[in-house]
């Protein structure tokens, strides 16, 4: 299996998730905090990879990647924090059984 298919349910979960939260009052606000932390987390993943890359810490099988990379680290690592950022907030604002507007 590839790394780009084993995003894909993470993504799917994901963008469901968040579409379900949508409708919930707190909704604009935490989608602006996970910007925030979005933005920060792919930051510290693109420095952190890389360097841990480079160190030949851990390596990539090339033929289980899409080949795109920014630095030394896939593309691909960067959906994790991505899907976190976004999917962590969303699960909560579900959670709360805050009603959704009528």
């Amino acid at each position: 299996m590839t790394y780009p298919l084993l995003i894909l349910p993470f993504l799917a979960v994901t963008a469901v998730v968040v579409a379900l939260s949508a409708r919930r009052p707190a909704f604009g606000r935490r989608m602006l905090a996970s910007t925030i932390a979005a933005v920060a987390l792919l930051a510290l993943t693109a420095v952190f990879d890389n360097v841990m890359i480079g160190l030949d810490l851990f390596t990539y099988p090339p033929q289980h990647l899409s080949g795109l990379r920014i630095g030394l680290a896939p593309l691909e690592d960067f959906s994790y924090p991505l899907c976190a950022a976004y999917g962590v907030p969303a699960v909560f604002c579900l959670l709360r059984g805050e009603e959704s507007p009528a």
